[in-house]
């Protein structure tokens, strides 16, 4: 048990409920990303017009609001980050580029070697130059914000924190944000949220970028109203409503439009909530000790979790034909694939992922300002 904990307890058990529950809303996020790729493959076994199959498609559609927590969070993390303290912009995105480039390095060249192993499945373009093209595009994270299939299928939302890591530390030194008061940073990215949703909105643009900025007022709304902190049902309520959003019957622009907020500002509520001082029975249960190692090693999970799917997916269809089975089935597969994504994803995270980009990693990326949670960042998993 040693062995685990001095791995996946990056809390070392100095931090308050604080950070605890962000990892465990980390858990939360992997596990709803998981939802969604578990779906398309469990299909096969499923009557299509059965219940089972209609709880399957519901809970992908809640598990693609996965992504956007994890957006929330890192937007607050790193904003924190740069807002705290002033950073060197090339010091700052080497950091980030030693957080989340050695995993996905070798997440990529196992991607690489299974293109080779198995052409009819490879994504790589025929023809030396477009298969080098293809190759630069993916390593320095294009596929995502650009038109370009990823070779690792859950890659596109790299493409995204990449270009949120590179514009922040220029929008907080070319607006001089340190110097503003949180009322007037709080106005300003409001506007900007506004603007930034209404523009994707109506021109089909990347909107899961506004999520950031759900995460910089997280962090505004914390440091202003610090005597003011949502309830606990509150919290649960924002994480629920922020999760089903999607389930609503909504079409259109302005159904968009309103589950948008909705997860928007469910997962703000919720967050603002876990993130304040008072203790409470929902911080308690976000900071379960399975589901916090679940989150600190969500990145890890995140990025092999689909290519452990495939293979497991691969060996159960040469054990059961894929025809339609009962119900039971269904929810069978699911533990046992969960299961086995967790192993693998455990794997890389011992493996690769914490003496590579965690071991070393001790210097917080915030100054908290609850001294109890001082360490609570220095894991810097964002």
């Amino acid at each position: 048990m040693a062995f685990f904990r001095q791995r996946f307890e990056l809390a070392r058990g100095l931090a308050g409920t604080n950070l605890r529950s962000m990892e465990g809303l980390r858990g939360i996020a992997v596990f709803l990303v998981f939802l969604v790729h578990f779906r398309s493959s469990i299909q096969p076994w499923l009557f299509s017009d059965g219940p089972t199959a209609t709880i399957n498609n519901a809970l992908a559609m809640i598990g693609n609001t996965g992504v956007d927590l994890f957006f929330v969070l890192s937007g607050y993390l790193i904003y924190a980050s740069l807002i705290k303290r002033e950073q060197a912009y090339m010091g700052f995105i080497g950091r980030r580029i030693r957080r989340i480039y050695p995993t996905f390095f070798v997440i990529f060249m196992v991607y690489l070697g299974l293109s080779i192993l198995f052409p009819a499945e490879s994504k790589i373009p025929s023809g030396v130059t477009a298969a080098t093209l293809y190759f630069i595009q993916n390593l320095i994270f294009l596929p995502g914000l650009l038109p370009i299939e990823p070779m690792i299928t859950v890659a596109w939302s790299l493409s995204y924190e990449v270009f949120y890591y590179l514009i922040m530390p220029v929008i907080v030194v070319a607006i001089g944000l340190r110097g503003k008061t949180p009322q007037w940073r709080i106005g300003f990215f409001s506007v900007v949220g506004l603007v930034l949703t209404a523009v994707c909105i109506i021109w089909q643009g990347p909107l899961k970028l506004a999520m950031f900025i759900a995460g910089i007022l997280l962090h505004e709304l914390l440091e202003s109203y610090r005597e003011r902190t949502p309830a606990a049902w509150l919290g649960l309520l924002g994480l629920v409503i922020g999760t089903c959003a999607p389930l609503l019957p909504l079409t259109g622009m302005l159904g968009n439009a309103i589950r948008f907020t909705l997860i928007f500002s469910g997962f703000l509520l919720a967050c603002w909530h876990c993130f304040s001082q008072t203790e409470s029975w929902l911080k308690q249960a976000l900071s379960w000790t399975p589901l916090r190692w679940l989150g600190n090693m969500s990145y890890s999970y995140y990025l092999i979790h689909g290519l452990a799917l495939h293979a497991g997916f691969m060996l159960l269809s040469k054990l059961i034909p894929a025809t339609p089975t009962a119900g039971w089935f269904f929810w069978l597969i699911l533990l046992l694939m969960f299961g086995l994504t967790l192993v693998v994803g455990a794997l890389l995270f011992i493996v690769v992922e914490h003496p590579m980009s965690l071991r070393n990693n001790v210097k917080p990326i915030v100054e908290p300002r609850d001294p109890e949670v001082r360490p609570a960042l220095k894991a810097d998993a964002a």
